[in-house]
């Protein structure tokens, strides 16, 4: 009966830690896509093709974080491509990665008001990170995820940290073997 108790104790909490890091990343949505063509277990080397930050805000009301989220996705997307066994090089890379983060302070999305019923055109601002695998060779795209998110009003450099580190893996996740 002890044993079973420690057990119900130990879910519950396991429980309750997983319900609050989903509440915390519940709203990045994650799609990839890969050309099924390409043996993706083939390639064993990268190298950065580049990255960049786009941020539309006419207004100026976006505050950016603290955090260098770049620098943090550059290491992320480093970290879980050598998780599949492949290196880093300087010249001829099997694979180019290239991530693009972007800021949209003035995106639209229809809301139902539930006096109503009716969907209404509300300012949601939205980011969003694509990470594109390119064949050097071609120079054409064979991979591509992207995670799409609610911007979230001054968030803590650790809220974008677990925000950005969810986003990364899951993004990730979906890239063939």
């Amino acid at each position: 009966m002890l044993r079973f108790r420690r057990w119900l104790i130990l879910g519950l909490a396991l429980a309750c830690l997983a319900g609050c890091a989903s509440s915390l990343t519940q709203d990045i949505a994650v799609e990839t896509e890969a050309n099924p063509k390409v043996d993706f277990g083939a390639h064993q080397t990268f190298a950065w093709l580049g990255a960049a930050t786009e941020v539309d805000d006419p207004d100026g009301i976006w505050t950016p974080p603290q955090l260098d989220v770049m620098a943090e996705v550059r290491f992320l997307v480093n970290r879980e491509l050598r998780k599949r066994g492949m290196s880093e090089v300087v010249a001829s890379p099997d694979v180019e990665v290239l991530c693009a983060i972007g800021v949209d302070m003035n995106a639209l999305e229809l809301v139902q008001d539930p006096q109503t019923l009716l969907e209404l055109a509300e300012n949601i601002p939205k980011a969003a990170l694509v990470v594109t695998l390119v064949d050097p060779a071609t120079r054409t795209p064979i991979w591509l995820g992207i995670a799409v998110a609610t911007l979230q009003e001054d968030p803590s450099n650790d809220v974008v940290r677990k925000r950005v580190h969810y986003a990364v893996s899951e993004i990730l996740k979906g890239l063939p073997r």
